[in-house]
């Protein structure tokens, strides 16, 4: 039955069955008086507190405040704190009222007295919850920071591996360097720029694994020496189309994402069109975002029946690196255009 129970409301039951033991504690051992109704005082205060908790819970919930800066949290953790001190304290108060559960033998107090008095008892025990709660939120969150990391590194790992098996597969390598060797003699500058474009590739596969992100400006150059390759091999059925906003070079985006996409592009793409087609790469603002797309010739239905690496890792390292607030679409624009596109908060420079 326990397992039915979520932590939250496990721990709600011990802290304030907790507070009603210690009360009854202290009032049997040390109080040098009797109070009348002492112990129904107490049980009521106790189930408006699980209230009253929980009603603030809800409200930090529906207002994300846990997902704001610091400084917010902090002033907002404050305000909660005074407001529903002041409601709980009203609202025993009243209740003790409405039931005529006045304690006789004590000192008479005005009600303003006794509310106020109330309120700042109950300050300090909601002051504590909240600390308990924030606390509580604040270190879940950094471990789930630690093992998003630790998975993130997991699948760029597993990227490189796959990203450098897919360019030294010696379909790649055989085609590179057949383009290069049909250049030596009839373009020899031509020639050794190849060389030097497929040697960037690789170094950048291998380097994959040491950042997490890479500036956009870093990751198109990898994307013009693979198309620069491509082209080579495909000459006149390969368009190539860049449409990039000057201001989105600096900003980050994870390594080799781009150049799978592109690469996806030409595989599933170009490649399975006689006349081959056009391989589009646009980078953007859009509504404070910054959008990366790519589109190319084809149809969706020609990525199903592969493993689709590149639509997992993008959609997975995604998901780890921005904590969901990045999406990755993949659909069919027309007849004979796919696009994939992704879209990324922007990182102030």
């Amino acid at each position: 039955m326990l397992n039915k129970i979520s932590r939250y409301w496990i721990c709600q039951l011990i802290g304030w069955g907790a507070s009603l033991v210690i009360s009854a504690f202290f009032y049997l051992t040390l109080s040098v008086r009797k109070v009348d109704h002492f112990f129904l005082l107490v049980l009521i205060s106790v189930m408006l507190g699980i209230l009253v908790t929980h009603i603030m819970r809800m409200v930090i919930r529906e207002y994300k405040v846990l997902e704001k800066p610091l400084e917010t949290q902090i002033i907002l953790f404050i305000i909660l704190t005074i407001v529903f001190a002041v409601v709980y304290g009203c609202a025993d108060v009243a209740i003790e009222n409405v039931l005529n559960l006045h304690d006789t033998g004590g000192p008479k107090i005005s009600l303003a007295n006794e509310v106020t008095r109330t309120v700042i008892n109950n300050f300090f025990l909601l002051f504590i919850w909240n600390l308990i709660y924030y606390t509580f939120h604040y270190v879940e969150r950094n471990r789930k920071q630690e093992v998003d990391t630790l998975k993130l590194h997991a699948v760029v790992k597993e990227l490189e591996l796959k990203t450098i098996k897919s360019h030294i597969n010696p379909h790649f390598i055989f085609n590179a360097l057949n383009s290069i060797r049909a250049l030596v003699d009839e373009n020899p500058t031509r020639a050794r720029t190849a060389i030097t474009e497929l040697s960037n590739i690789l170094r950048s596969s291998m380097q994959t694994e040491k950042l997490e992100t890479v500036p956009l400006e870093r990751e198109l150059n990898i994307v013009k020496d693979y198309l620069a390759l491509e082209k080579m091999r495909f000459e006149e059925r390969l368009t190539i189309e860049m449409d990039i906003d000057e201001d989105t070079l600096g900003q980050p985006v994870p390594p080799m994402m781009l150049q799978t996409l592109v690469e996806n592009a030409i595989k599933h793409g170009i490649s399975k069109k006689i006349n081959g087609g056009t391989i589009k790469v646009i980078s953007d603002f859009v509504n404070d975002h910054h959008e990366l797309i790519v589109q190319n010739s084809g149809q969706l239905n020609s990525y199903v029946n592969d493993e689709g690496f590149g639509v997992i890792s993008t959609q997975n390292r995604l998901n780890l690196l921005y904590q969901g607030k990045a999406t990755f679409e993949i659909k069919n624009v027309d007849s004979d255009r796919v696009e994939c596109r992704i879209t990324m908060p922007v990182t102030a420079l």
